[in-house]
């Protein structure tokens, strides 16, 4: 398909960066065109449709949006999946980066989120008797949630700037800290207006559209607090205070609870298929990464099978085998019948090619949050081992293999296994010696007498297996902490600014995004303390 998407000179404060991507996905969006006034006025058209827009866009179920804004990104870098495609050469998964590849982060935040918010509140204005508190609250929880992804991608993000150009007609960008200090505040207001009376338009209007939770405000309050509770821990090794705040503020009960059980975790319900469906079944281009095999098979992990499927390949027939990053690929089809990955939860198939779900936050995960919080000894956030503890049982419990979770726990021995590729052409592409830096020896058992670090690595290790398929949150903690440990690239192609054994940090800006707004984009990069490349730290990214 032509791509018809039309970068925009900044010049207008009431109008996002982009031009709407066409493409002839209208049945992803609203298609309001043709319909009068009054049908768009009837039943709160103007704002439920962009409200839906938003949802469905913020992890596109669109299949080549969804490509190119995650999974040939933070879904490889998280070491759950990689590509066995070979793209012509060179490209992200060895660190070669696509700038055409990369642009869709940033467009699906201004365009497909933040442009779509700003057509809610012009929506609005045919409802004069109507104060959408619940919706609007909704949609600023749902701008954080995709101005964090693409902060934690490149750095800087045009965010609290959006639509408000300087004198220059150039729009600025906040830093990462003035990011995350605008998305902590953005969840104040919209807690507090979801703690408001209800209004019964908004109520209408909100239950109509909202494609998360069915309207029900006590789980957005609940989500909210989850991502402040994640924001926190994000920053903590960059500003201690301010995470120690806003973690204690989420973690108080007063304040509304968090996400504890699987009954009220966080999923985008597309109605139809989850677009990795199609990446990986109908294109071919995905498939587990090595680190998923390795650290699941050898805890003899019974998710494993939920993730992967054994792979067909003659070489390793049956074996839950992945693929490793930056590996050398002759052609398609050397790796293509390796394992697929899967999602069968106890609810369904995640990436069902007609039900599919993308999840934005899960209980599994808050527990894991706790137990790191303990460790840091923050206020209410419980008893580290009851936290790591209950963090397991909760994953196995939305995987359905809870009867498992007791073994599993008091297992005290069992580490991640080598991984080995028969099928590898280029020395170093296995990692099977002994000691090697690549492989951790941290076993599942909590060892209360353990060191600091070893706890958090359990912790990270546990909650990376638990968050899966979240590919872009799990790339984040593992820049964070370092955790789990995973196997490097096996080619750089990065040409020195990336290092090998140091991994990737970031993505770069984009062109597009450098040619259309240069005041605001050095303005930015003055923010980065490094160049703007794949090897320089987030201002998060801070750890000793």
């Amino acid at each position: 398909m032509k791509n018809k998407i039309k970068i925009l000179s900044l010049t207008m404060a009431a109008m996002a960066v982009f031009a709407s991507c066409k493409k002839n996905f209208e049945e992803f969006n609203t298609g309001l065109s043709g319909l009068t006034d009054a049908q768009l006025n009837a039943d709160y058209t103007k704002v439920i449709g962009p409200m839906k827009e938003v949802q469905r866009n913020l992890i596109n179920q669109t299949n080549w949006i969804y490509q190119l804004q995650q999974n040939l990104n933070g879904d490889v870098y998280s070491g759950y999946f990689m590509s066995p495609t070979t793209y012509g050469g060179d490209n992200n998964t060895n660190y070669f980066m696509k700038d055409g590849w990369n642009d869709r982060i940033m467009i699906n935040q201004l365009d497909d989120v933040m442009q779509k918010v700003k057509s809610f509140e012009d929506g609005t204005k045919a409802y004069a008797s109507t104060t959408f508190n619940y919706s609007s609250a909704m949609l600023s929880i749902l701008t954080v949630i995709e101005g964090q992804k693409v902060s934690d991608i490149h750095g800087p993000v045009i965010y609290s700037k959006f639509g408000k150009p300087n004198a220059d007609l150039s729009v600025d960008y906040d830093s990462q800290q003035a990011a995350y200090n605008n998305f902590f505040t953005t969840l104040d207001n919209a807690i507090a207006k979801l703690k408001l009376a209800a209004n019964a338009g908004d109520v209408t209007a909100m239950k109509a559209a909202d494609m998360v939770y069915g309207g029900d405000v006590n789980k957005w309050i609940k989500l909210a607090n989850t991502l402040r509770l994640r924001m926190a821990i994000r920053i903590r090794y960059a500003d201690a205070a301010t995470a120690k705040t806003q973690g204690e503020k989420a973690l108080n009960a007063a304040n509304g609870g968090l996400i504890e059980t699987n009954e009220d975790n966080a999923f985008i319900n597309y109605g139809a298929g989850h677009p990795i469906n199609d990446i990986i079944n109908s294109w071919g281009d995905c498939r587990a990464g090595a680190p998923l095999g390795a650290i699941l098979g050898g805890y003899n992990d019974p998710r494993l099978p939920k993730y992967m499927t054994p792979a067909a390949d003659a070489a390793v027939s049956g074996q839950y085998i992945g693929i490793r990053n930056g590996i050398t690929l002759v052609d398609n089809d050397r790796y293509r019948s390796y394992s697929k990955p899967a999602a069968l939860s106890a609810n369904g198939d995640y990436f069902s090619g007609t039900n599919g779900k993308a999840r934005l936050a899960c209980a599994a995960e808050t527990w894991f949050l706790k137990a790191e919080a303990a460790l840091l000894g923050w206020a209410n956030a419980g008893n580290i081992q009851v936290d790591y503890e209950n963090g397991v049982k909760v994953s196995f419990d939305e995987w359905g293999v809870s009867g498992s979770a007791v073994a599993y726990l008091a297992d005290n021995t069992s580490t991640a296994k080598p991984y080995i590729d028969p099928k590898a052409i280029v020395p170093g592409q296995n990692d099977v010696l002994a000691g090697s830096p690549y492989l951790s020896n941290v076993t599942i058992k909590w060892d209360g007498a353990a060191s600091d670090e070893k706890k958090l690595e359990r912790i990270i290790t546990q909650k990376w297996i638990a968050i899966y398929p979240d590919g872009q949150e799990a790339w984040s903690e593992f820049r964070r902490t370092g955790y789990p440990k995973l196997f490097p690239v096996i080619n750089n192609a990065s040409g020195g600014t990336i290092s090998t054994t140091g991994f990737i940090r970031r993505l770069p800006f984009c062109t597009k995004f450098i040619n259309s707004n240069p005041g605001g984009y050095q303005r930015a990069i003055a923010t980065l303390g490094g160049p703007d490349n794949g090897g320089t730290k987030l201002w998060w990214d801070k750890k000793p």
